[in-house]
């Protein structure tokens, strides 16, 4: 077997280019990295608490710590001990942030638009219904302990 036949390979770069993708207009045209773009995505809608986003993303506890304080030196969020556990963090997007966000994801939203628009309508739902199914499939299974290694 080839690994570019090998299915996790071709998901991960799939992924990998999809995501450069989006990062070339929220990176060189708003100064945020993929972990900012994403704890931002996260946060717009209200407060959350670390826990809740290690659930909601891929990104590690280093990832979250740095990126949320890059973001508050910016003043695109704010971060406090949660107040129902000292352990947590809970993070909130600031009237900047929000500014912020609202101009950055049209043009994010077009980009991925753009990409997705390649794909004949048949393969764009046969896409969307294979990673639903992918995604109930990976809920299913029991979660691999920390500091597995990835493909």
């Amino acid at each position: 077997m080839q690994i570019e036949t090998f299915f996790p390979y071709r998901l991960a770069i799939a992924a990998e280019g999809f995501s450069r993708r989006l990062a070339s207009v929220y990176g060189q045209e708003f100064g945020l990295s993929r972990e900012e773009w994403r704890l931002l995505f996260l946060v717009k809608d209200g407060p959350i608490d670390s826990s809740v986003l290690a659930r909601r993303t891929t990104l590690d506890k280093v990832q979250v710590t740095r990126a949320s304080q890059r973001l508050e030196e910016r003043g695109l969020i704010t971060r406090r001990t949660a107040p129902n556990d000292r352990r947590l963090r809970e993070f909130e997007i600031t009237g900047d942030g929000r500014a912020l966000f609202a101009a950055a994801f049209p043009q994010v939203e077009a980009m991925a638009a753009e990409t997705l628009a390649r794909l004949d309508p048949g393969d764009r739902a046969a896409l969307e219904q294979g990673l639903d199914a992918l995604l109930r499939a990976m809920d299913a299974l029991p979660v691999p302990p920390e500091g597995s290694p990835e493909l």
